[in-house]
């Protein structure tokens, strides 16, 4: 690595109680590297999230290695950049921003790649016959994609804006095939969950800034397996909730911490050590639930 000095930060609504300035910040500092990380909260700022666009460029001015793009800037925020990553362009969604020389500003999406490997190594066994998801937003067409990755036969996306989950649904179909994804509309989620073998849930909804359950609770019950993909708090009413119904549960700490370890690694030319960030999910959030 040319550099051992690192400004980055994340951008997105209600990122006040995000863990990722200290999940970096550890790894950064077990490598040996000085490495800031900045939280730059829409909601504080005040300003609505097209102001994505004016936020990368005051970054890249200042002198920023790089951002991380969270709800609901993952979408909005790929017009302002200069190029993308070819995964990112599939998806249409960007969760990574790297600033190369120049300042050239490139979109990556290591979303994808982070519950990939955060399903593969929770729930392992889990039968992708017939998924259903909920959420077609950023984080939704990453774990839609990697689903498809895994193997998942059917997945159907369930969405409140129809024409954003047809719009993911045939981009990604085009990629894997024909009917492998397919939607439908947020009335179908009952008897879709009677019949399904999993849930993938991708939306804000159990974020700190955005509390609540996404489904009723009588729609989960045993042999449904879960995964989720809020991870602040760790243990989402969601998790909770399936938990005691008797599902399997893989929460959102995993993919938080493969997907930043893969932004580290773009952002630092820096190999993370994934398992150490593991672990770092699960001391950050216990401490963070203690303060509670």
């Amino acid at each position: 690595m040319a550099k051992d000095s690192f400004l980055v930060g994340l951008i997105g609504s209600g990122v006040g109680p995000s863990l990722s300035p200290a999940l970096h910040e550890r790894e950064a500092g077990r490598q040996g590297l000085r490495y800031l990380y900045r939280l730059i909260d829409i909601d504080v700022l005040g300003v609505p999230p097209r102001a994505v666009g004016d936020l990368v460029r005051a970054a890249r001015d200042l002198g920023f290695d790089g951002l991380n793009i969270t709800h609901p800037c993952k979408q909005l925020v790929i017009e302002y950049l200069d190029a993308l990553a070819p995964q990112a362009e599939a998806l249409g969604a960007v969760n990574t921003v790297v600033f190369e020389a120049g300042g050239r500003a490139v979109g990556h999406n290591t979303d994808v790649t982070g519950f990939a490997a955060s399903f593969a190594r929770g729930l392992r066994d889990a039968s992708l016959e017939r998924v259903v998801q909920l959420g077609a937003g950023g984080a939704g067409a990453a774990v839609l994609h990697a689903t498809l990755t895994l193997g998942a036969e059917r997945v159907t996306v369930v969405d409140p804006l129809a024409d954003r989950a047809a719009d993911l649904a045939g981009s990604l179909n085009r990629h894997f095939g024909a009917g492998r994804a397919v939607t439908a509309t947020p009335d179908r989620l009952a008897a879709l969950l009677a019949e399904a073998d999993g849930l993938v849930h991708a939306t804000p909804t159990g974020m700190a800034a955005h509390p609540g359950l996404p489904v009723a609770p009588e729609l989960l019950r045993p042999g449904l397996w879960v995964a989720e993909v809020v991870y602040r708090p760790l243990e989402t009413e969601l998790v909770r909730v399936a938990r005691a119904s008797g599902c399997a549960v893989l929460d959102g700490g995993g993919m938080a911490a493969f997907q930043a370890a893969d932004a580290f690694r773009l952002f630092t030319g820096a190999e993370a050590d994934s398992g150490r960030m593991l672990a770092d999910i699960a001391e950050l959030s216990g401490a963070a639930a203690d303060v509670r």
